[in-house]
């Protein structure tokens, strides 16, 4: 399958170095494990300029190394009008990222902007909490509602595009 017939994935936080890329590597591995990983490009970005270059918070790192997914190699980058017409999904973490998404977004884009736990269905909440401020567990947390939420997106991908 050529670039341009890829179906393209992007999560979205404020920093992009805790929760979007561990999205990233989550839903990487998930479509790894599927076969499909010629078919869906996967990034993150995050809405603020804070840490464009930086790589993921160690402690999502460690959090994710210890499910086996590596997050070393990605680096921060800031979200921009261009990603509407780069991505077929884009997924934002919590309410606050998703509005200001909404509010760039030009009525002529088809991309499908939504909260990522909108897929979820094994968790009650409807943002990814930001671990930065809190403890361990918080990253273990977000881990999982994560994974659930990856889980569901290829699930629909696969449906969506007959894959």
């Amino acid at each position: 399958m050529s670039k341009q017939n890829q179906i393209s994935v992007l999560f979205v936080c404020m920093g992009n170095i805790c929760r979007s890329p561990t999205a990233e590597g989550v839903f990487r591995q998930q479509v790894i494990n599927a076969g499909l990983e010629s078919i869906i490009a996967i990034d993150s970005a995050g809405t603020h300029s804070y840490h464009i270059g930086s790589p993921p918070d160690q402690r999502s790192q460690m959090a994710a190394k210890k499910r086996n997914i590596d997050l070393s190699t990605l680096r921060g980058r800031q979200f921009t009008l261009l990603d509407f017409d780069r991505f077929d999904y884009i997924l934002a973490m919590d309410q606050a990222n998703f509005d200001d998404m909404l509010a760039q977004q030009s009525s002529d884009k088809q991309t499908s902007l939504a909260l990522l736990l909108d897929y979820s269905t094994s968790y009650p909440e409807t943002e990814v909490p930001d671990p930065y401020y809190g403890g361990d567990n918080g990253f273990e947390h977000v881990l999982n509602l994560i994974e659930d939420a990856a889980k569901n997106l290829l699930q629909h991908i696969r449906k969506q595009h007959q894959l």
